[in-house]
């Protein structure tokens, strides 16, 4: 077990990063975390807790999110992303970029309302979260509810 301080507090905290993961990940030039691939929560932990700055609480803010929203949701890191599905295929992922996060539904054009950030990927909507924005947590949550009700996308 190391320490690391935490994002918020600056305080020292216990945590375990895989053995095969650098300490501290190192950031790729869109700004986001380089984390191993991985399944369950740990590597997503990972990624969370390696996202530059304010990012790091709104990652673990909307990791929570999920778990209340679709409690028992897999969780997985893949391409340097969390991604968070069930059984038949992931329905949820973010991405950090220099200025802002990124939520991806894979199904979000069946969601209500609709994510506004469009995608070159047939039914894929986006919507980004910048430094200074009021994270809407009730709009959020009601659309990782109806994602995680919704067939899964396999990659």
């Amino acid at each position: 077990m190391r320490a690391k301080r935490t994002v918020d507090t600056g305080s020292l905290a216990p945590y375990l990063w895989p053995v095969e993961q650098q300490y501290p990940p190192k950031l790729l030039s869109s700004g986001n975390p380089q984390i191993a691939k991985g399944d369950g929560d740990l590597p997503v932990q990972s990624y969370l807790d390696a996202m530059p700055g304010w990012k790091s609480r709104i990652g673990h803010q909307l990791d929570r999110i999920v778990a209340q929203a679709c409690p028992g949701a897999r969780k997985a890191v893949r391409w340097n992303a969390p991604l968070y599905g069930k059984e038949d295929g992931w329905f949820f992922s973010m991405y950090c970029y220099k200025t802002y996060v990124q939520l991806s539904f894979f199904r979000g054009v069946d969601l209500v309302p609709v994510p506004p950030g469009r995608s070159k990927v047939d039914g894929v909507r986006y919507f980004k979260i910048h430094e200074n924005d009021a994270l809407d947590e009730r709009l959020i949550a009601g659309w990782i509810s109806q994602a995680g009700k919704l067939p899964g996308v396999k990659f």
